[in-house]
């Protein structure tokens, strides 16, 4: 998979704001190159919500797992909640994360910093992760869409 292709994929669900940072929008350094996919169906960024999904294009201090130095690498990452990371890792997100989780390309496994929060990764999507990051995805948008909605007082047509 490509990243333009998983940024229309999750850019053509109902209510997602694609953000992607570039030199000179005000966004930090760090965040440029990279994709955020947000349940904002009003178009605005959420004050109080983070993203549910994002696709990061370098390794950052303190999260380099992923080898994302390397070229055209990238990891997409997805807020997918504690049963879709359960049932993917085999282990509850708080549960300590064998070594090297997050580094093998075209594989589901927990976030190399954020797993405790049931998010889960793919470095370079291919093949046999295509089904299942859209899967994950689909789920990530779903729970923010329920989440939204809770805050909101509002519900899903």
């Amino acid at each position: 998979m490509t990243q333009d292709e998983i940024i229309t994929f999750t850019s053509g669900m109902d209510g997602v704001l694609t953000i992607r940072p570039v030199p000179g929008d005000g966004s930090p350094d760090a965040a440029q190159g990279d994709t955020y996919f947000y349940y904002a169906p009003d178009g605005a960024v959420p004050a109080t919500a983070q993203p549910f999904a994002t696709i990061v294009t370098k390794d950052l201090p303190g999260d380099t797992t992923s080898h994302l130095d390397r070229p055209g690498a990238y990891r997409v990452n997805v807020a997918a909640g504690k049963e879709e990371f359960t049932r993917w890792t085999g282990r509850a997100p708080r549960d300590p994360a064998p070594a090297g989780a997050g580094t093998d390309d075209d594989t589901v496994t927990a976030h190399p910093v954020y797993g405790a929060a049931g998010w889960l990764v793919v470095v370079n999507p291919g093949p046999r992760t295509r089904t299942a990051t859209r899967e994950l995805l689909t789920t990530a948008h779903r729970l923010a869409r329920a989440r939204h909605e809770r805050r909101s007082g509002t519900t899903g047509s």
